[in-house]
Order: structure tokens, then sequence, then C-alpha cells
């Protein structure tokens, strides 16, 4: 499409005649002619202007536009899913329109002045075009215009800053280095162009250049996306609820992979950690104070050289060593990569310049050089480069073999090609110039990483978290959210926090389900401990509900939850462990993630979409479908102000605490508070809590059973599958499927578990904690009417194993304990009041 500038804004076809066209809103004018291939039409319109509309399927619709035959220069780098080219596009010509019908969607499109709207089937307009600015090219950008409605709310953009809904603002998309970005800042990390409308659809944006959006900026009548180059080519999304739209750009873009199950667990790092010594004595640290944890990161300068993958002398005695005897404690260490080659390192750096290897200078032809934040220049990676993988590949290996489990792919902007560094455009790399391959640098780098790692060791679930990605990086790797925090002042960075929250959101909504904050901040030198301890303990409540839990800060700033008192301490534990006993609502949500392309931590209005309230709430989400949280982000806070949508929720810390919904609540916070809600009629799965995800592999389930109304059902599917490798692809799995129906007589409890695949079933003990108004008079298994048991105050109501089936009352919480052996889990309960 660049050829198309140079032709279309200096010259028309006018009578024959060759004329000037002014360099400005150039535009498709009047459609002449369609023709139709396939699932395809292609329209012929004015200026050599061609429209092609493709039926991709399941309610997906695109949108190209091209004056080349429809070619682009790369194959999309995030689109999988592809239309069925032997089915026949539905379509009727009128007078002045033509009409395409898909089953779900009907595209009317008017032939003069060329526009398209997009129905639904019941005739309920979606979306169209705003007047004939479908598609208008000046000398700088081409664009595209759609109507805003009065009261229309847009969301998306992946990892932003700024409301979660966009309306009113405007956004890029250039991967940029943002250390200690303001709440406002923007661009970031990552280029996720898809967004959705409360119209009931969503737009996906197959540009890798620079674009543009503006959300009712320039006009409250229109919203536009711009780019300066590549194609205009966009995908319609048809939900026609959020969820659903989501799950039709996770079929466009991929699946997301599930992370191993240690990796939901709890993880350690800080900038200086970079050696065998502090390894050590963190892991000895943790697991001495019983505080649960299973990764421990190693940041940038664990290498020799940038990126030889070799262990930097003097920093580690026995690799393999340290490995093993941490891997014996429960602990996987993450290792982090940089895409590039340092010059000090000659003998690598040689070996790729030889090659080809590296992105060049088009200026000289030779290997660009690249000022890099750590290690001096150097060259950079060219990813894209089909002969690089196998040889990057052959060197992460090394560290693999040893014991490394995973890796954090950190710089991929690549760092410091932010949108003032001019100068990176010169950068040439084997598919395209550096304003192209920018903003999927970094997605190319994962690929490689991904791919490679399960080619070295197959069917392994990888562990990869990336800060620089593109659209589609679900399928190879997880995000967190890069250097925030307050660097001018560490413990003045509560407005950081709270913009961590609506970037999680938005993230989440994105096709990053699996995200991380770093707990802490990141930025800002900690000189006084006891002054960040508040800010820390409220990072790390809202850090427990990031799907990945990472606490990290820069340089050598030691951030474990011992050194901010024995008050912080305890409350780190506390909440640490409750993420533990989440596990298996937590890695249920993981398997939902990835059939869908649903967030574990979802906005409000994803879960919500007909209350007000929820269309731009950013400051509380929910947990999967049944748990709302809140967690305070404000200092010195004697009251969190939260809004509980419909229905009745339980205080999830004092569950005889009932609020009615659709109302806002000032709730009573202390420092160790984190204000959670379950909603009535849900079933919540917990474990008991471990030091490390897979520590006892025979763990009891623990059912708190939170009843629905009369003749209504609490239900749960618990998800469990190996947590180690790729057959979950494969959908070898068990869930264990668990019902409540209340009644006016009683509760009726079953439970079924159903494998998949062969899956080897482990045998479970369950407790079912059901939360009721008044003690049972009776609780029968089958026909067998059970004992009563009493709960001794110093014993665990989640006991290593169980021998019979019986049951007790707990006066404080209002709960009856049901213990079942796992020889008798599939019989039915009958709780009778």
């Amino acid at each position: 499409m660049k050829k198309y500038f140079l032709r279309l804004i200096f010259l028309s076809l006018f009578g024959g005649i060759i004329m000037p066209v002014q360099a400005e809103n150039v535009k498709p004018g009047t459609c002449h002619s369609y023709k139709i291939q396939g699932n395809k039409v292609i329209f012929d319109c004015e200026y050599n202007i061609q429209v092609q509309i493709e039926d991709v399927g399941s309610g997906i619709l695109k949108i190209w536009y091209d004056t080349d035959g429809f070619k682009r220069n790369n194959e999309s780098f995030a689109v999988i899913k592809k239309g069925d080219g032997n089915s026949h596009l539905n379509i009727s010509e009128q007078p002045g329109s033509y009409e395409i019908y898909t089953g779900e969607l009907i595209v009317r499109i008017e032939k003069s002045p060329f526009q398209i709207r997009v129905y639904d089937k019941y005739q309920k307009l979606l979306m169209e075009d705003f007047l004939d600015m479908g598609f208008v090219v000046d000398s700088t950008q081409m664009s595209s215009y759609k109507t805003l409605k009065p009261g229309e709310h847009i969301y998306g953009l992946g990892e932003k800053n700024g409301p979660l809904d966009r309306v009113g603002s405007r956004l890029k998309m250039w991967n940029s280095d943002k250390p200690c970005y303001s709440v406002n800042e923007d661009p970031l990390y990552k280029s996720i162009p898809f967004f959705m409308s409360s119209s009931g659809y969503g737009i996906f944006f197959d540009n890798t250049y620079k674009t543009t959006y503006d959300f009712g900026v320039e006009s409250d009548n229109y919203y536009s996306f711009s780019t300066p180059g590549g194609e205009m080519e966009y995908y319609f999304i048809y939900g026609p609820t959020y969820k659903q739209i989501i799950s039709g750009y996770t079929k466009l873009t991929g699946q997301p992979i599930m992370p191993p199950a240690w990796a939901l667990g709890f993880a350690q790092c800080r900038g200086m950690l970079t050696n065998e010594q502090l390894t050590r004595e963190i892991a000895k640290g943790y697991r001495d104070r019983e505080i649960p944890c299973d990764i421990i990161y190693q940041d940038i300068g664990w290498t020799q050289n940038l990126q030889d993958f070799e262990w930097r002398d003097g920093n580690y005695e026995n690799p393999a060593k340290m490995l093993s005897d941490l891997e014996s404690e429960g602990f996987k260490v993450i290792v982090s990569q940089n895409p590039i080659i340092s010059q000090t390192n000659k003998s690598q750096w040689h070996e790729a310049d030889s090659l080809g290897y590296f992105a060049t200078d088009v200026r000289s032809g030779k290997t660009y050089d690249m000022p890099w934040p750590w290690g001096g220049n150097c060259g950079v990676v060219d990813f894209s480069n089909p002969e690089v993988a196998d040889w990057w590949g052959n060197y992460q290996q090394k560290v693999l073999d040893v014991g490394v489990r995973g890796f954090w792919t950190d710089m991929g902007e690549p760092a410091w090609s932010n949108e003032e560094s001019f100068d990176r455009l010169s950068m040439k790399h084997h598919l395209g110039m550096h304003d192209e391959i920018h903003n999927v640098y970094g997605l190319i780098w994962d690929k490689i990483v991904t791919q490679q790692f399960e080619k070295h060791n197959p069917n392994t679930r990888i562990f990869q978290m990336t800060r620089a990605a593109f659209a589609g990086m679900q399928r190879y790797t997880f995000g967190w959210s890069g250097d925030a925090g307050n660097g001018n002042d560490v413990t003045d960075g509560w407005n950081q926090l709270a913009a961590q929250l609506p970037i999680a959101l938005s993230a989440g909504m994105g096709g990053i389900p699996f995200w991380a904050t770093d707990i802490s901040g990141y930025c800002g030198d900690i000189t006084d401990y006891g002054a960040m301890r508040e800010l820390y303990v409220r990072w790390l409540q809202f850090g427990a509900f990031n799907p990945l839990s990472r606490i990290h800060h820069e340089g050598n700033n030691a951030v474990e939850p011992w050194l901010f008192g024995e008050e912080a301490e305890q409350i780190a534990k506390t909440t640490i462990e409750l993420k533990y006993q989440l596990f298996p609502y937590i890695y249920t949500y993981a398997r939902e993630a990835h059939d869908t392309g649903l967030p574990l931590m979802r906005a409000l209005m994803l879960e919500y979409p007909d209350d007000p309230e929820a269309a731009n709430l950013d400051s509380e989400f929910m947990f999967g479908e049944e748990l709302l949280v809140a967690p305070v982000m404000e200092e010195g806070a004697a009251f969190k102000r939260i809004y509980l949508p419909e229905g009745e929720w339980l205080d999830f810390n004092d569950p005889a605490n009932a609020f009615t919904g659709n109302q806002w609540i000032e709730y009573p916070v202390e420092l160790e508070t984190i204000p959670m809600f379950v909603k009535r009629g849900s079933i919540i799965p917990q474990m008991p809590v471990m030091q490390f995800i897979g520590e006892k592999a025979d763990y009891p389930l623990l059912l708190s059973v939170f009843p629905a109304g009369i003749n209504k059902s609490a239900k749960f599917e618990v998800y469990e599958d190996d947590g180690e490798t790729n057959n979950y692809k494969s959908d070898i799995f068990v869930k264990r499927k668990i019902q409540c129906l209340a009644k006016r007589t009683g509760l009726e409890i079953g439970f079924k578990a159903i494998d998949s695949n062969g899956f080897r079933v482990r045998s479970r003990d369950l407790v079912y904690q059901v939360y009721m108004e008044r003690k049972p008079t009776s609780v029968h298994l089958s026909d067998k009417k059970l004992k009563t048991f009493k709960v001794k105050k110093s014993e665990n109501i989640l006991p290593d194993t169980i021998e019979k089936a019986e049951w007790s009352w707990d006066e404080v919480s209002g709960a009856c304990l049901i213990r079942i052996p796992a020889s008798l889990v599939g019989e039915p309960i009958v709780i009778e009041k």
C-alpha cells in the first residue's frame, strides 16, 4: 500500500486525462462494480481504490482497502484464522446499494458515496462509516472514520494507561521504553490494536506501523484509526457481548498458552539479583519464615555478556548445583533475556555479524550500532531472519539444560527506540524497515523463544514473560507492565499503584490474561523501609490477585516481605497464603483463559455490561465470575468505597456479613484488609496452604459453598491437569463438577469427576464448607446419617487425610463442615434444615 500514496495523491484518472489531485481527503467516491471470489467480494471504486470484504466466519469480517491487488509486504503477524475460500458469499444488488448476508450479519454498502454499515440479523445497526469517510487518504496517512453514537463506550487497546472507557482519548501504538512512566503516559510497551464497542462489536486493525486512535477527541460525532503506512486492513468482530467479542478476537489471533501450574504462585526478584549467594539467601528467607514462594528471578547481570547465556564469572560458584538445590526446595529459577549482542561480547558479536544475524543500517549496509542501557553499544538480533531461530535456540538451551525453568524477555521494544528516536528508523530487518517491524519486534522474538523451547524440550510447558509485544503475543508468552512506580520518591507511588489496576484490566481485555505488575513499583530507591511499609503492603495485596505475582524493584533495592517490619511481614504472609489457598479456583480460570481468551482479572463491565455504574469502573474487579476484589490503593485509608453490582454479596472475610447489590458501600479497612466479596450462589474451591505449588500432590479440596436461593443451584467445575506438559492442548484433564441445589427443606449437593482423554485422575478427600443461616438438623451421605465431630481450635479444617465421613457446625462463621474421604466423594449429600 505504500506505493498507493505516491500514485493516488498526485494523479487521478478523470475523463481519460491525468490531472493533479489535492493531497487531502481522497476517498473511494463512487463504487462502479463488484466481483465475488468465494467468501470475498471486491468493490471497484474511484481513484483505482478497491474494497475487499471477506467473511472469515464466526461473525468476523475482514475489510481491506487497497489499490495494488491486495498484497501485503508481510503476512499478518497476528492473525491465524482464515476464512473458508470454498464458501460463496451471498450478495444482492439494489439501485443504490449492495447487501451482504452472512447468517449473523447484514452488511449494507452504499454505492455513492461509498459507505459501509454493518447490522445484526435483526437489522440493528452495529457499526457504520462516518458519512463517506470509511477510508480517507491525505499526504501523511490513511484513516478510517466511524460514527460514534451518543453514550457509546469503547474499551481496549491492551496494556494502556488512562480510563477504561477510551471515549475522549487519543492513543498511539509504538512500543516504547518508559521507565517510571506517569499515570497518563502513552504509548507504553505493548501494541494491541484491538478495541470493543458497547454497540456489540470489536475492531482489530491489522497494521504494525505507528497507528493512532482518536476516540471522540477531534469530534464527538466520530472516532478514527489511522496509519502512516502499511495496509488499511481491519477485522470487524461481532459479539454482541463483550465476552463473545473477546472470544472472536481469540479465534482470530490465537488461544493463550497456559502457564505451568507453579507459575501461578509467588515470585521474588530485584534488579541486582544476579548472584548465587543472594539467590540462596532469599530462598532460605522464604522457607525459614514459611512464606510461600515458587520462583526466583535472575535479572540482566546474571550473564557474563549480553546475550551469551553464560553465567557471570565470580557471581555463581556452581550454577547447576544451585539450580538443583533450589529445585529440591520447590524453587524454579527464571532468567532474563535481552534481544541484543553486546560489542564487548566479541566472539558472539563477530559470529552474528558474519552470519548476517543483526539488523542493518540502511545508510551503510552494516550492522546497526545500537546504544544499550547495559553493556555498551550492541547489535540488534534480527529475529525476522528465519536462520536466526535455531542459532538463538541453541544458545538459550544452554541454561535450560542445567535447570533454568524459563525466561523473561526484557527490553524488546527494542529499548530506547521510542517515538523521538528517529535514528532507529534507519534499521533494516530481514522482513522490512524498522517502521514496519518495530511494533512486532518483541512478538517475533517471543515466538522464537517459545518455539525453540518446545523444539528442545518437547511437551514441556514454557514459562515466558515479556515486556514488549504485539497482538497475538498470547500464543507464546505472558506479560508484565514494565517499570512502574515513582522514581523521584518511592514512597509517593500511590497514583502509580492505582493506575496499574485499569492497565491490568485493559490488558486482560486485549488477549493478555496472564499478567503481572512489579510489586513494590520497581522505580525509586528505598531508604526508609518503615515509610514504604504501607505502600508495599497495598501493592502486594493487589499483586496477589495478578495471575502472575512478582515482587520486583530496581537496582539493589531489596523488597522481600520481611524487610518492612513484623506487621508487614505477617500481612504479606497471610496475603500470599490466600493466593495459594485459591489455587484450584485460579487454575480453573486459567484454563478458561486458554479456551476463550477471557482474563482472570475482569473489569466489571465484562460481567455486568448493562450496569451503568460498571461502564468506567476501574477501582475494583471481578476475579473470575464469583469473586469481587476491591484492593485498597489510597494512603491512610480507613474506608474503601466499593460498588456491588446486582445480586447478593457476602463478605469473603466474614460471610455472615451480607450486602444487597446495585449499591455503593463504605467498607471499613485496616492495613491487613483486602475487601473481597463472593456472590451468593457460588462455590469457591480451595486447597491447603503450601510452601510451593505441588508440594503436596494429594491435597484435599476445600469447597466453600454459598448456596443460591430456593430452587436454584450453585455450581462450579474444578479443573485439573498435570500442570507441566502441553497435554492440556489435547484436552487431557479432569473436571470435578459440584452442584448445590437449595430447597425449602435443605440443600442437596452432588459431585462428579469427569476425565477427558484418559487423564489419570488423582483421588482427593473433600471438605465442604457450607454457609447457612442456622445449624442443620442432620446431614446424610446417600442414605446414611452422618455423625458429628468437633473441630479443635488448633486443628486445620483441611486435615492431611480424612478417614470417615462426618460433619460439624461452626457457630462463629455459620458454616457446616462436611468431611468426605476420597472413596465416598461421588455419593450425594443432603443437608436438612
